[in-house]
């Protein structure tokens, strides 16, 4: 029960014994009031619906119905694709990049529910209103599933208050997270909610076979999705027949029901994903033959051994587990050893020095520390904070089961942060249950005894040490001081936004259908709001057109001339504020996009008359 609940509760009691209801009556009373606010699914709606009313409100001014990001323009643009008659399996964006177009790797378990809403608003709304309903709900409705996955997940480990504990943190990292604003669609918000799904099931201490054919469920769908998650997944599957082999027969049951649902759900993904021209292939960015037969046969291979192995003494099951795990390391070595890399690493190095180094997701920890050092908390802290806890409770034997499969699912992405700080969303949101089991334990310890400060300070400052929110506003301080803190310059959403706006290449949605190269920041907008196809967008499988972009920004005016042409280009925008042409310019002074900078024009570019603008358009006529 929360502080403020028992002021109201105890102030309710005298109401009631004023007016001469028994205190017996008032008891009862109070007991319903607190029993409601112990209810999992009441208290998450109501932190859900608090949420969602805060994220309309702090983003009320918003002038685009579309998430701000590149995934997320581009992931609309796919939406409409799928809507307008392309194939289900058929993920190639014919728009992007050389001829014959780029075959993506995103996932139509995210197109699919984004494009039934978009359907279902069109009968009430114009086109263009019914994507911004669309785009407006989806996020916002993922929000009520993550705070009830999170709010069980902090009932199940730490009781009631536990949950709200879960709930109130989860709710702090939704708010200050970008995946959950009106029109954000990548699939990031819902990778999130599995993951919370997952770790909500996993956390059942009695070992019930349900929870963990939804736990298999929710990876599967996960896998499904997105690369992104499969070292989460991978250690999830190794956590659970970490348990099998430690505790045998107890656990058999929830290990034959995860490991039976997880082959059956991993092989209905692939199967409903996969093109059967592409059963073959093995791709290291999504669902395909390697990470199907990995899990497969890892999902196979746990079901044998809890089918027939699980009444072995403990150093038998390890052993099998150690078997287990060779065969599926063997598996990895002769289908998809590519997959053990990193899925960037076969970048060019031009593309790593002039895009992936500039992608703030993608950034290490030592680059954060050399460029970004105020961040290091927002990003870091209350992970680490999580895995110390798990591993002191699991040292001192509380809950170590538990505590082992906690810090296995937040260790693992604590870990890829430091590779690529993408990873940190879901380090902290996973440090939010261990964290929460602390909290509640430090305030019975404050509260059992008022007078004594030194447990209220620790609460108090274990409380604001666990959002990374209070992080992220010490390492500004820390880092800028108070007064340049709040007196910093804040970049307005027109300056930001001068190269990619609907206005600002408005005069190429007027003109017929051809190629146009851009920047790739550019390239994403360029499909949403006009019609051509763009050479580069930021994707590393469009690794053609955008290294074609880059050579046409390098090369020297005649020489660009020719790559150009041999691109089939038929327009040429240009935006000197746009930082991939800035650093183009500074490292070729005298390349293509250094003289548009200085307004040295070749003769095989024809400017376009538009109306006051920050981008310029120029028509490609070569002389012969």
């Amino acid at each position: 029960m929360t502080p403020l609940h028992v002021l109201q509760t105890r102030g309710f009691i005298e109401m009631v014994q004023a007016v001469g209801i028994s205190r017996g009556s008032a008891l009862t009373v109070t007991q319903t009031a607190s029993s409601r606010w112990s209810r999992l699914t009441l208290v998450s709606l109501i932190y859900s619906v608090i949420v969602i009313a805060a994220l309309l409100i702090l983003n009320r001014h918003a002038t685009d119905y579309v998430g701000p990001d590149n995934d997320d323009m581009l992931r609309l643009v796919e939406v409409r694709d799928l809507l307008g008659g392309q194939g289900w399996f058929d993920m190639v964006q014919y728009r992007l990049g050389l001829d014959g177009g780029t075959l993506m790797h995103w996932s139509r378990f995210i197109d699919l529910p984004i494009a039934g809403l978009i359907t279902f608003f069109r009968l009430f709304l114009a086109p263009e209103g019914a994507e911004a309903a669309a785009l407006t709900i989806w996020p916002l409705m993922l929000v009520l599933p993550l705070m009830f996955s999170m709010g069980l997940v902090g009932r199940r480990i730490a009781g009631t208050e536990g949950m709200h504990f879960s709930l109130g943190l989860t709710a702090l990292f939704i708010l200050v997270s970008s995946r959950f604003k009106p029109g954000s669609i990548d699939h990031d918000n819902v990778q999130l909610g599995l993951v919370a799904l997952t770790v909500a099931m996993l956390a059942d201490e009695s070992y019930r076979p349900r929870n963990f054919v939804i736990a298999a469920i929710a990876l599967a769908i996960a896998l499904g999705i997105g690369a992104e998650t499969t070292p989460f997944v991978a250690v999830a599957c190794m956590a659970v027949a970490g348990l099998w082999a430690w505790d045998g027969e107890i656990f058999a049951p929830a290990a034959r029901a995860f490991a039976l649902t997880l082959t059956i759900a991993v092989s209905a993904a692939f199967f409903a994903l996969v093109p059967p021209h592409l059963y073959s292939a093995v791709t290291c960015d999504n669902l395909s033959l390697g990470f199907y037969s990995i899990t497969s046969i890892g999902g196979a291979g746990l079901l044998l051994s809890a089918l027939f192995a699980s009444r072995l003494s403990r150093p038998w099951r390890l052993a099998v587990l150690a078997a287990n795990g060779a065969v599926v390391f063997a598996t990895t070595l002769a289908i998809a050893p590519q997959c053990l890399r990193n899925p960037l690493a076969d970048l060019d190095p031009l593309l790593v020095q002039l895009w992936l180094n500039s992608v703030s997701e993608a950034q290490s920890i030592l680059s954060l520390a050399r460029h970004q050092p105020e961040t290091l908390g927002a990003f870091y802290a209350t992970g680490f904070m999580a895995i110390v806890v798990c591993l002191f409770r699991m040292i001192r034997g509380e809950r170590a089961r538990l505590h082992f499969v906690l810090l296995a699912l937040v260790g693992v992405n604590w870990i890829i942060a430091l590779v690529q700080v993408r990873g940190a969303e879901f380090s902290n949101l996973l440090a939010i249950p261990p964290l929460a089991l602390l909290l509640a334990e430090l305030r019975r310890i404050s509260a059992a005894d008022t007078e004594d400060m030194g447990a209220a300070f620790f609460y108090v400052a274990a409380t604001l040490l666990s959002v990374p929110a209070v992080w992220a506003v010490g390492g500004t301080l820390a880092n800028n001081g108070i007064a340049n803190s709040f007196s910093a310059p804040v970049a307005k959403a027109e300056e930001t936004g001068v190269c990619i706006s609907k206005d600002a290449l408005a005069p190429l949605a007027g003109l017929a259908p051809g190629v146009v190269s851009a920047p790739s920041n550019m390239g994403s907008p360029i499909l949403r709001f006009t019609p051509h196809r763009v050479l580069s967008g930021p994707y590393h499988r469009d690794q053609g057109g955008m290294l074609t972009e880059l050579h046409i920004g390098l090369a020297e005016p005649k020489e660009a001339e020719a790559f150009l042409r041999g691109a089939h280009v038929t327009l040429l925008a240009f935006c000197p504020s746009d930082p991939q042409v800035q650093e183009v310019s500074k490292l070729k002074p005298d390349g293509l996009y250094a003289q548009l900078g200085q307004g040295h024009v070749p003769a095989y570019l024809q400017p376009i008359a538009v109306a006051k603008s920050d981008v310029q358009f120029f028509r490609f006529a070569p002389a012969d």
